[in-house]
């Protein structure tokens, strides 16, 4: 059985109850249910011990969680409660920091004491859903992207599906564009540039830092299979699993991917091994 690093997974817990994913769990069943999936036990509960018990019962090694700076629609969850997740839970949750790079001075705050000298491993930026909706090689974000660098601190940028008002916020031109400019800074792209998922994979082609975890996208969806081509050749090692959890259930969300056909080499890298190397897990 493959080890598991589960990178895009969002417990109930404290401030991730009020964001739109817990607050309104019919919307969240319906998101489900379009993807062939159900909401799980744990999400309609809103219970955290069911979760852990969940990811037990797939073989989950370590959930990443992830603060969350958006608008207020889709809710802000504090990097302090991930910091808590991750200290009450460390044999189940790793963590990384919400960041609004508008906010500068709160942003690099919030780097040295959750990051630097905290026990997160990495900033989310989530561009398209900031309260000023905006493209992932904004300017105004290289800053960020410098002090990332200069400290191989991995970057998590949502780019692809519902990641923005509309399509644009899913191109993958942007996420190239901070590749060649940061090409030492390692960028992980959430939602994997759905749809343009040829092309995202000819981004991360071009530009070996960029890692791609399609989560919610790779579930039962069109270009599914693409995805999975990629991660048994051209992108074995740029591949990462992500369950979507609270929108699939981790255990379906594993089975899923498992159908898709990769090498045992190839499961071994997208499962575990790259995201346990961009985590600098022992």
């Amino acid at each position: 059985m493959n080890k598991i690093i589960d990178f895009r997974l969002r417990p109930p817990y404290k401030s991730y109850l009020d964001a739109i994913m817990y607050r309104d769990l019919a919307r969240s069943k319906k998101m489900s249910e379009r993807i062939g999936m159900y909401q799980a036990e744990s999400v309609k509960k809103r219970d955290l011990v069911l979760t852990l018990k969940e990811m037990e019962e797939a073989g989950i090694d370590k959930g990443v969680v992830s603060g969350r700076k958006a608008n207020p629609h889709v809710g802000v969850v504090d990097n302090a409660h991930v910091q808590e997740l991750t200290e009450g839970y460390p044999d189940y949750f790793i963590g990384l920091a919400g960041v609004d790079p508008f906010d500068r001075e709160n942003t690099l705050r919030e780097l040295e004491r959750y990051v630097v000298n905290g026990n997160l491993k990495g900033v989310v930026v989530e561009p398209g859903v900031l309260p000023e909706p905006s493209f992932a090689d904004d300017d105004r974000f290289y800053y960020l992207y410098e002090q990332c660098q200069s400290q191989e601190i991995p970057v998590m940028m949502m780019i692809g599906g519902n990641g923005g008002k509309n399509i644009n916020y899913s191109m993958p031109w942007q996420v190239e564009h901070v590749a060649l400019d940061f090409p030492k800074l390692p960028i992980l792209v959430a939602h994997g540039g759905f749809p343009w998922i040829t092309e995202m994979i000819q981004v991360a082609y071009h530009c070996v830092n960029v890692y791609l975890l399609p989560d919610l996208f790779m579930l039962n969806m069109p270009g599914a299979g693409e995805y999975a081509a990629a991660a048994n050749y051209i992108l074995q090692d740029q591949m990462l699993f992500g369950s979507a959890y609270p929108f699939a259930p981790v255990k379906e969300a594993v089975a899923c991917v498992e159908r898709l056909g990769m090498s045992k080499e190839a499961k071994r890298k997208f499962f575990y091994d790259n995201a346990a190397r961009l985590l600098k897990l022992p």
